[in-house]
């Protein structure tokens, strides 16, 4: 194996990464993702980031229903160099459509940022604009907000329009613009803090 390690690129491709546990470099329960084809470990959870991925994945499937596969923490081709693994997203279609292959686009990208807000902001934000994600948001919880992107510019790798959505207010999905959701049902409670 040391041969294999040794021998990896700087810079891994999204197919050559996802080769990796195939080729014993990595485990399946490895809690790392490629992003821009560096392979970055993973935060542990405390219980306030998985509690706020059950409390988003909720909101969004009881606001969805079947018009999407709201899924967490697994791979989504994010262009060539980036397998995240977001903490919620939606994709289109069914689980069906996911047998034979990872989603290679979403609706909407959710991460949960507790101290991983910076990389969450800089780093996963161009990745997803990239890929032409249409809405990415990053609940945070030392802001106690959403920050809500949209309008990708995946050739700059930006989004053109961010907007901070606080309790008490809503946000109108852009995939699904009769869906609207209140902060406060994606939220954690505050008692919860």
């Amino acid at each position: 194996m040391d041969d294999i390690v040794g021998s990896l690129p700087d810079r891994l491709t999204a197919d050559r990464y996802l080769g990796l546990v195939d080729e014993g470099v990595l485990d399946p329960d490895d809690r790392v993702e490629l992003l821009d084809g560096l392979i970055i470990a993973k935060e542990p959870q405390n219980p306030w980031h998985a509690s706020s991925i059950r409390w988003v994945e909720d909101a969004l499937r009881a606001a969805i229903g079947s018009r999407g596969l709201v899924t967490q923490q697994l791979p989504l081709i994010a262009g060539p160099l980036s397998v995240p693994e977001p903490d919620v997203f939606v994709v289109p279609g069914t689980r069906h459509d996911y047998l034979r292959r990872h989603p290679a686009s979403a609706h909407l990208v959710v991460e949960v940022a507790d101290s991983s807000f910076p990389q969450d902001r800089i780093t996963k934000s161009r990745i997803y604009a990239g890929a032409g994600i249409a809405e990415y948001w990053i609940v945070s919880r030392r802001r106690d907000h959403i920050e809500v992107m949209t309008d990708p510019n995946p050739s700059l790798r930006v989004y053109a329009t961010t907007r901070v959505a606080r309790r008490g207010e809503t946000i109108t999905l852009v995939a699904f613009p009769d869906v609207t959701l209140a902060v406060d049902d994606v939220m954690t409670p505050p008692e919860a803090e």
